[in-house]
């Protein structure tokens, strides 16, 4: 048996390499294991402003700022060209950071696992978690690589979930079976100056796509639609990508000339959030305690999170074991609070009758401000942003039966366009 840790950690994404380096910083014995062999591909990519100051505590920011584009906001835009708005974190609700970064991940990953490592946690990669044993005292990992023995877990895992699978406390979300087709491109039109750098949301009838700038050269695409219409296609996930690009009059112009320079990946099925986040010797954090959608680039930001308040967490555990119930109730009470308030954003963005509204902003009383500061990262615990947000929710909910915003007009299908094969 290895010798005891103070905290085990599965999975080195950035939940876990972003709790690991917090931990190890404040001289926890701290040992990550991770199944992959880093750096991977992996799919989002857009950062939000107020993941800063986690990177401040980290100690990366300097890193991103030499080598990540920065990213000064986004736009929503109808696939048939009829409207688009453009927002800017400078014009949210009292945000103190006016930027984030656009990054990719299998770099942005590495960079935080190598972090993790300079700072003292030990980490095992191409090591798999097998079964976990939880007793009154911690907890056993059988791996592939040996047995662990660690006072605490936090299973950041990824949507393998170990232990929400292991427990069977996986929930998933009826009404958010969705399917993503997704790969990175060159030569993706952009806009001038500092509209290059926006995350684009392009909503067409059923699915809806992204575009997110890498670098100079890349961009990263992606289109989700229902699992169902996915199915009843009976498509490849390349021909559906190159299918639902050709459909919509912005993503062909915005694809004329691309190139694709990676497969097409894809995920099925992948909403979904355990019931339970703690337990006696255990936390789950980012997407092992729950994945909403990839909309409005959260996954990223609520991995981060959470890492942070599970390392704050368990620091203060070691020192005083008392406190754990309490802390643990707290963590677990404020992520399920922060996973309802995405999820009823996500919810709204599928209805019909958003787009309408949200490429309609209004000045008044301020609520773009306080939308912007949402999608900026906002968690919303101020009441001046709590209240714009249920006007706001109100506003496309009387939209369904009276037009406050012009409705929009329903636009032939397009003949599909060809774009290039992957070099």
């Amino acid at each position: 048996m290895e010798n005891l840790y103070d905290v085990a950690i599965i999975g080195g994404g950035p939940a876990g390499s972003t709790a690991a380096t917090l931990l190890a910083q404040k001289g926890r014995r701290v040992i990550v294991l991770e199944r992959e062999k880093f750096p991977r591909f992996h799919i989002g990519e857009s950062l939000l402003p107020y993941s800063l100051t986690a990177f401040d505590r980290l100690g990366i920011r300097a890193r991103l700022d030499a080598g990540a584009m920065r990213k000064f906001g986004g736009e929503v835009a109808t696939a048939c060209g009829q409207r688009a708005v453009k927002f800017y974190f400078k014009d949210g609700f009292h945000l103190r950071h006016h930027n984030a970064y656009q990054v990719e991940r299998a770099e942005f990953d590495k960079m935080l696992l190598d972090r993790a490592r300079e700072t003292g946690a030990e980490v095992r990669e191409e090591t798999t978690v097998e079964e976990l044993v939880c007793d009154a005292e911690g907890v056993t990992l059988k791996t592939t690589g040996g047995a662990i023995r660690a006072r605490y877990l936090i299973d950041a895992s990824g949507r393998n979930a170990v232990v929400g699978t292991q427990f069977q406390l996986k929930t998933t979300y009826d009404h958010l079976k969705k399917f993503s087709c997704y790969a990175h491109y060159e030569h993706v039109q952009r806009d001038a100056g500092i509209d290059a750098s926006l995350t684009r949301l392009v909503r067409a009838d059923g699915h809806w796509f992204w575009l997110i700038p890498l670098d100079d050269r890349r961009t990263s695409v992606g289109v989700v639609m229902d699992l169902a219409d996915f199915k009843a296609r009976r498509k490849s996930p390349e021909s559906a990508l190159d299918w639902a690009i050709g459909d919509s009059e912005v993503m062909r112009e915005r694809m004329a000339g691309a190139v694709r320079v990676t497969p097409v990946h894809s995920v099925g099925d992948y909403s979904y959030r355990n019931a339970r986040l703690t337990g006696d010797r255990w936390m789950l954090a980012g997407d092992a305690a729950g994945f909403i959608d990839p909309i409005f680039s959260t996954g990223v930001f609520l991995a981060i999170h959470s890492g942070e308040q599970c390392a704050d967490a368990l620091d203060e555990i070691l020192t005083n074991p008392a406190r754990r119930p309490r802390l643990f109730r707290r963590y677990e009470r404020g992520l399920h609070g922060l996973m309802d308030k995405y999820l009823r954003f996500v919810t709204a963005w599928y209805r019909p009758e958003f787009i309408e509204v949200f490429t309609a902003p209004t000045k008044h009383l301020q609520l773009a401000a306080a939308v912007n500061a949402v999608l900026a990262g906002d968690i919303g615990r101020s009441f001046p942003i709590w209240w714009r947000m249920q006007v706001f929710y109100l506003v496309p909910f009387l939209q369904r039966y009276l037009p406050l915003c012009p409705r929009l007009e329903a636009p032939a299908s397009a003949p599909a366009a060809q774009l290039e094969p992957a070099v």
